[in-house]
């Protein structure tokens, strides 16, 4: 029988190095899984969209820096509670944990309803703000529009799914997200191909898939979930404290987000100017890259929780070493994950496009990313940790340096010159300037010293 390693912590007992590794690999395992099995789906996704032609892939190409800045939103929200819900658990305060969980809902619900009604109202008009020809234009805003009305729907799932891996759970949602990516495939080929639907098939087809997920991810949570279950005797009682803890977790990473959110809109609106082909050699190449750093995201997903809990149990000498071996476990897999990209960008980008142009552009961009891939996972992981310990507000800093200072200035200045790829270069030193940054955090331990 597989050891809980999470209850060692909670009970104060000790971890072997052994088994803080062993812990490390049973939390990050099932989310890198999801994680990579979420861009296999996106890699047929976006070659069902790419077969339609360039303008279809501009189209959803030029909308996906917007719905990644309500992404980022989303995720500001649920790390407010969701750090909360891990602390608790972790001090073995698991009443408190679920109080907290439903005033996260409130707060999501409200969120969710916000952001549907602000996106309806401004997607008649934001292709053109981001700079989208006139070809594309009408058919992003019909593929945003159906994607953000269904934002109540979204940010529920990621918020049940948050608060399940809050608790340790990472399996479950890690199982859903297989079967949303899955049901996005299947319902896109109905809508694209067999309803004729074309791009406005594959926002349909999206959002139906996180409506299946949302509906049995909060039935797990509120239902199943060992720690986080309703119980029928404990009544909502509203407490001011946990909104203005949120606020206090949140907001910095609210206005990171943003700041992140809002640089790649600007990013989008200066590859813009450059074409068809390049923005849909943009959109490609960055689906093809995230088969290389979303081993990342499942490790700051496993590296949250397991931070978290061990900073509510009050052990953060432990805390700093599964940080560092998280952060160690992700630079070894995404510079290995560097070197496919590097060698199999030729493959990757003939079954995303059938476009020769789009395809050696992408393949030119992709060969230079995979060398910033190690550093690009230190500061994903690094990211993680620090939320788990409730030290927010200096990393967005060191994101709005990076991003704003490095990344777009050097993209402004690059990409008249060098077209796509002097935005990619760009990139490519802002990931490893980045990268560099977090570690001296990590290394300084300052992290550490914040309070929930």
């Amino acid at each position: 029988m597989k050891k809980n390693y999470l209850n060692y912590l909670r009970d104060g007992k000790a971890l072997s190095f052994h088994q803080q590794i062993l812990l490390t690999l049973q939390l990050s395992f099932p989310a890198i899984l999801a994680q990579l099995t979420s861009v296999v789906m996106q890699y047929i996704d976006a070659s069902m969209v790419g077969h339609l032609g360039a303008n279809a892939s501009a189209s959803i190409g030029l909308m996906t820096s917007t719905t990644w800045l309500f992404g980022g939103l989303i995720l500001a929200i649920n790390a407010g509670f969701t750090v909360q819900i891990s602390q608790s658990i972790g001090a073995k305060k698991e009443r408190e944990a679920r109080s907290i969980l439903k005033h996260g809902f409130c707060a999501v619900l409200i969120a969710g309803f916000i952001f549907a009604l602000l996106g309806a109202l401004i997607s008649p008009f934001l292709p053109i703000w981001l700079g989208g020809s006139p070809e594309i234009c009408s058919k992003a805003s019909q593929y945003f529009f159906i994607y953000i009305i269904s934002m109540p729907i979204i940010i529920l799932a990621q918020y049940a799914g948050s608060s399940l891996q809050a608790s340790g759970n990472m399996r479950v949602p890690s199982i859903v997200n297989i079967l949303i990516c899955f049901l996005d495939v299947v319902f896109n080929w109905f809508f694209i191909f067999l309803l004729n639907l074309g791009v406005i098939g594959a926002a349909i087809g999206t959002v139906l898939a996180e409506f299946v997920g949302a509906v049995i991810l909060l039935y797990i949570l509120l239902f199943k979930s060992k720690m986080l279950r309703l119980q029928p005797k404990e009544r909502f009682s509203f407490n001011q404290i946990y909104f203005t803890r949120a606020f206090k977790i949140g907001s910095p990473v609210a206005f990171e987000q943003i700041i992140m959110g809002s640089a790649y809109v600007l990013l989008t609106r200066i590859v813009a100017p450059l074409g068809s082909i390049a923005v849909a050699a943009h959109s490609f190449a960055i689906t093809a890259e995230s088969f290389c750093y979303m081993p990342g995201y499942g490790i700051e997903s496993a590296s949250m929780t397991i931070v978290g809990q061990t900073v509510g149990a009050n052990r953060k000498d432990l805390a700093k070493r599964l940080g560092w071996l998280s952060i160690i476990l992700a630079m070894i897999i995404m510079a290995g994950s560097g070197l496919f990209l590097y060698f199999g960008s030729p493959f990757m980008m003939k079954l995303l496009t059938s476009d020769t142009h789009i395809q050696q552009l992408g393949i030119k961009v992709l060969q230079l990313e995979a060398f910033a891939e190690p550093m690009y996972a230190a500061s994903i992981v690094a990211s993680g940790v620090f939320r788990g310990a409730g030290d927010t507000f200096i990393p967005s800093m060191m994101s709005f340096i990076s991003m704003w200072a490095v990344r777009l200035t050097l993209a402004y200045i690059m990409a008249p010159i060098y077209g796509l790829f002097g935005i990619w270069l760009a990139m490519f030193i802002e990931l490893n300037f980045r990268g560099i940054i977090f570690l001296i955090r990590m290394f300084s331990g300052k992290w550490l010293q914040k309070k929930v």
